[in-house]
């Protein structure tokens, strides 16, 4: 069978399996839509957790960017995965205890504020959105090859996919949808990668393959194989990097505290029974997240030896298929400069005459490496069920923020639960809209999009949630102000430096303040929040010594009992 008819075969029983999870398991009450019960067990939940957090960013576009980036694009890996150890033990458990449904939630009742409350609904919204761009992105790069139609059209696909069972399942029908999700792309993650480093290196763990020597006998090590290949091409040694320590720093802490600050994973510890059940979902998801992420460096370092060595100095009528497949979709595409019909790919922008977007090497690793076709198609799978288990979740967080932060908590106290579920339906289907136009029109790669929102999470949310929970002094006057600069900032820099916004043309990277790049100035942000919160804070009347007392009881999670309410 061809590539096509298995893709249509697989992908077309996965989203069976999700659509039929979402009836099985569909919202009857505003506590199943929002945190499915609460009665999620660990070990699901960190499947369920592991699913909405290794998004398309992580599936489709990190190990690409460490393919091209080399040594630079080990900051997503530490950032990320240090996000997830910041969450478990800073984080998870005392938000459980305090027995919420949102983090809007969590800051106006923190905060006594519903100023605050709107406020971080607005940052919910807003981080959510950014996210949700580099998903519906991902969806549209995997249906446009592999089911060969418009990036545009595979976007309205995939819309209409999460709409289905994100409107009618909420967080219920999400959470054992994202189980198989899990399921789906861990598999379809690893098998290719098995396949190529058994071709490469010999070794069956792309892990040991990442380190170990070529198959073919000449004892050369396959990192040493890419640094030569790098430099023979022009291009920066790939395991040397070029980015400053400060922009190493950055970047790593900026995912770092906006994984601890995003608000799709964060809600995720309220769906557990107990207080100790949220600290193990967290040790749960960082198992399960460990296996993909020790495999991505490994993953980027195959892709990028083979497709140099397929495309390099070759003559462009001499292509394999998956060259032509993945032209037709115009994520590859080949200018011959110098008229010799052979490829130039070289470091060298002016002479270089090959263009290659960086979200396509996970997805043509498998066709590059020419297995088979039931591997490829298993690719495809995978990647759609990382970007649309991660948007279910995002377009959660959004239609929860307007139900219950919005119209539940403000605007119609006294609405019925039926209503309340209405209304969250409502804010799923218009979030879904908004997604698919971001998702047509993203401002960066899958990965580099999704940076930015994390980058926004901790720019607002970080500093209100951690001092909201260790700091007794922290007012509402203090987490507002705090929050308003911080995403404010973030937010005039990222449209400025990364999307040209305000000026005539978008700065150069030597404009970048403290030499910090779009992705790392959440740090920048983050900081900026904390110390204005801190000091409006000291200069403000405490908070109410009932807020007070309540800080010193959630600081405290009984671990061995069921969470309670405040």
């Amino acid at each position: 069978m061809d590539i096509q008819l298995w893709t249509y075969i697989i992908v077309g029983l996965t989203f069976g399996l999700y659509i039929g999870i979402a009836i099985w398991s569909r919202a009857g009450s505003t506590k199943d839509f929002y945190v499915a019960g609460g009665g999620v067990p660990p070990l699901a939940n960190g499947m369920a957790t592991a699913a909405d957090w290794m998004s398309a960013a992580s599936f489709i576009s990190m190990a690409g960017l460490i393919s091209f980036m080399g040594y630079d694009g080990g900051v997503y890996l530490m950032g990320w995965t240090g996000g997830y150890v910041l969450l478990a033990l800073l984080l998870a458990p005392y938000l459980r205890k305090f027995g919420k449904f949102t983090v809007p939630d969590f800051i106006g009742d923190r905060y006594y504020s519903n100023v605050a409350r709107t406020v971080a609904v607005i940052c919910a919204i807003v981080v959510s959105f950014t996210y949700v761009a580099g998903q519906m992105r991902g969806v549209g790069v995997v249906f446009a090859r592999f089911l060969e139609v418009p990036i545009d059209v595979g976007v309205y696909i995939g819309m209409a996919i999460v709409f289905f069972y994100a409107v009618l399942g909420g967080m219920k029908g999400i959470t054992y949808t994202q189980v198989a999700q899990y399921c789906v792309l861990i598999f379809a993650y690893m098998v290719p990668a098995f396949f190529i480093s058994i071709q490469l290196t010999g070794h069956i763990l792309p892990q040991f393959g990442f380190g170990g020597t070529l198959a073919d006998g000449s004892g050369t090590y396959l990192l040493d194989k890419l640094d030569q290949l790098h430099v023979e091409l022009g291009f920066a040694e790939y395991t040397s990097g070029s980015k400053s320590m400060v922009d190493v720093f950055a970047i790593t802490f900026a995912l770092m505290v906006g994984t601890a600050g995003l608000p799709h994973v964060i809600v995720r510890f309220f769906t557990v029974p107990k207080v100790r059940d949220a600290r193990k979902s967290a040790g749960f998801a960082l198992v399960f997240i460990a296996i993909l992420y020790t495999t991505a460096p490994a993953i980027g370092a195959f892709a990028r030896t083979n497709l140099i060595e397929t495309v390099s100095e070759k003559s462009y009528s001499s292509m394999p298929t998956w060259f032509s497949n993945w032209e037709a979709t115009g994520l590859i595409s080949f200018e011959d400069k110098n008229g010799d019909g052979n490829i130039q790919y070289v470091g060298d922008a002016a002479t270089n005459e090959l263009t290659i977007d960086r979200d396509i090497m996970v997805l043509a690793n498998p066709e590059i490496a020419n297995l088979p076709n039931w591997v490829i198609a298993l690719v495809a799978a995978g990647g759609l069920a990382a970007a649309l288990s991660t948007a279910a979740g995002l377009l959660l967080v959004i239609s929860t923020s307007l139900s219950h932060d919005l119209i539940k908590k403000q605007i119609k106290p006294d609405i019925s639960e039926r209503g309340e579920l209405l209304w969250a339906r409502i804010g799923a289907a218009v979030a879904v809209g908004i997604a698919g136009y971001f998702g047509i029109n993203p401002p960066d790669f899958v990965a580099a999009t999704v940076a930015l929102a994390f980058g926004l999470a901790a720019a607002s949310f970080f500093p209100a949630i951690i001092l909201g929970i260790f700091d007794k002094r922290m007012n509402r006057q203090g987490a507002i102000s705090g929050m308003v600069v911080g995403i404010t900032l973030m937010f005039f820099y990222m449209a400025v430096f990364k999307l040209g916004w305000f000026v005539d043309e978008k700065p150069p990277s030597s404009a970048w303040w403290f030499g910090i790049s779009p992705e790392g100035f959440g740090t920048i942000a983050m900081i900026v929040n904390m110390v204005i919160s801190i000091v409006v804070s000291r200069l403000t009347p405490e908070p109410p010594q009932a807020v007070q007392e309540l800080v010193e009881d959630i600081r405290f999670p009984k671990g061995s009992g069921a969470a309670q309410d405040h």
